[in-house]
């Protein structure tokens, strides 16, 4: 007993016919794809149903599992109190599920719950499962902004919980496509909104979960998508699973993307370690950066490699190029993880006595002291891609069509509030969002007009 399948679906609350009063026909592929695959959960007849949705609680750094032995909710807020939920809870499985969290070191389980009642991203697929099977409970998981392979990582552990307690399982992936795919959308159109929904569909049709870890953060943010994490999660609890895959429909009439797909597991398949495939790739890549890495990225490396393992700074080593102890500038020390940012700190003006320096007392900050992430831990390190930003000198400008993204980083102040951006940032494509940017980081309104502009160029080294 395991996982018996799973099922990639939306929510909409408007395809309830006591929201949608009408309107939902003209998703009608959504609909009869719904059905079909709600049919499907009730011939596998699971125990538990999870269901992970965008829209239940979600913390930064934790994922949250619903607590509590009974689950209630309504359409209250979309004008349909009368349309009603009740579930009980599998608290077995939570327990497991939280047990097998902490054995892999991922930040989950039942604390910090705000509102007990049921999302709409778990009703919606509960109205349709519903039409068709009763007897099973339920388990809620929200997401997290944790990187792509910590949401993998949780669903492997839905099907270790399973297996461990002999449940039957189906597990549903909520979550809307891009909410950027037309003009008159509710949310307009970006171009990444259509790239995205034709990619993620491409990869889901397939079953190419392994796919999933090669969307970039800044690309999916653009697309305004809503249920790639959900997607993740369920696909971790196939993981090394054969799945036979129906890919059903796809929609977007509304601007915003549906799609839905099936995935019922026929046995086992050691080609489907997805996430052991992705981190034996990633540490060739690792070893491949070390080989060609320069001696800027290099001292970063071995600073934060040494102060994390020790807690020691190094002292500036012996066989860096002349330029390194003889120059003074500002440098700014970039980390990411599986392609998330994962610390930046530096300086807009030298304050050590060589660039050397510089990086060392800037790289430890990036690792320990940045306060939008706790401090790097030791089984990250091999997973740590770095960045090395030389900054040249500033000049003031008089206008924004003396900036380029791409060439320079700009600073905008405002009396003693100061805001920096550097160039050619993945996702930071026009001069209005960098200085968007800048402006939000130093704390000036965007409306504030007297604002004085400097711009600089990097040398960047990776």
């Amino acid at each position: 007993m395991s996982v018996k399948g799973a099922v990639m679906v939306p929510h909409p609350p408007l395809i309830v016919p006591e929201i949608g009063h009408g309107e939902e026909r003209e998703i009608q592929a959504t609909i009869d794809s719904y059905h079909r695959a709600a049919q499907k959960i009730a011939e596998w007849k699971p125990d538990t149903v999870v269901v992970i949705s965008p829209h239940c609680t979600m913390y930064a750094d934790y994922f949250h599992i619903s607590p509590g032995s009974v689950a209630r909710g309504d359409f209250a807020r979309f004008r349909a109190p009368h349309v009603k939920f009740r579930a009980d809870y599998d608290t077995e499985l939570v327990e497991m599920l939280c047990q097998e969290a902490e054995a892999r070191d991922i930040p989950a389980g039942t604390l910090g719950e705000q509102d007990r009642s049921l999302d709409h991203g778990t009703m919606v697929p509960l109205y349709f499962v519903g039409q068709y099977a009763a007897d099973y409970r339920l388990v809620r998981i929200g997401l997290s902004g944790l990187p792509l392979t910590k949401h993998y990582e949780l669903g492997q552990c839905i099907r270790k919980a399973a297996e461990l307690l002999e449940r039957d399982v189906a597990v549903i992936g909520s979550g809307d496509l891009s909410h950027k795919l037309k003009e008159d959308g509710p949310y307009g159109f970006q171009k990444e909104g259509p790239e995205y929904d034709g990619r993620i569909m491409d990869v889901m049709g397939r079953a190419a979960f392994g796919e999933l870890f090669d969307f970039p953060e800044s690309f999916c943010e653009k697309a305004a998508e809503c249920g790639h994490r959900s997607f993740t999660i369920m696909a971790g609890a196939l993981d090394g699973l054969a799945v036979e895959t129906e890919k059903l429909s796809h929609e977007g009439t509304f601007g915003v993307g549906y799609g839905v797909c099936i995935y019922e597991v026929t046995g086992r398949d050691t080609d489907r370690y997805f996430l052991e495939e992705y981190r034996q790739r990633e540490e060739e890549k690792a070893r491949a950066r070390k080989e060609s890495e320069d001696p800027y990225v290099r001292l970063a490396r071995q600073t934060i490699e040494t102060y994390v393992k020790t807690g020691r700074k190094i002292c500036v080593p012996e066989d860096l190029p002349e330029e390194m102890y003889a120059r003074r500038a500002g440098v700014f020390v970039s980390l990411k993880e599986d392609g998330r940012l994962r610390g930046c700190i530096g300086t807009i003006a030298p304050v050590s006595g060589s660039i050397a320096e510089e990086i060392i007392e800037n790289a430890v900050s990036a690792a320990a002291k940045d306060p939008r992430f706790h401090a790097v831990e030791p089984e990250e390190l091999e997973r740590l891609v770095y960045s090395v930003d030389v900054l040249g000198d500033t000049e003031k400008i008089s206008s924004t069509g003396e900036l380029d993204v791409k060439r320079y980083g700009v600073i905008v102040s405002r009396g003693y509030r100061r805001g920096l951006l550097l160039p050619n940032l993945e996702g930071v494509d026009t001069v209005e969002e960098q200085i968007g940017i800048a402006r939000q980081k130093a704390g000036i309104p965007e409306d504030a007009e007297d604002v004085n502009l400097e711009r600089f160029e990097v040398v960047r080294h990776y």
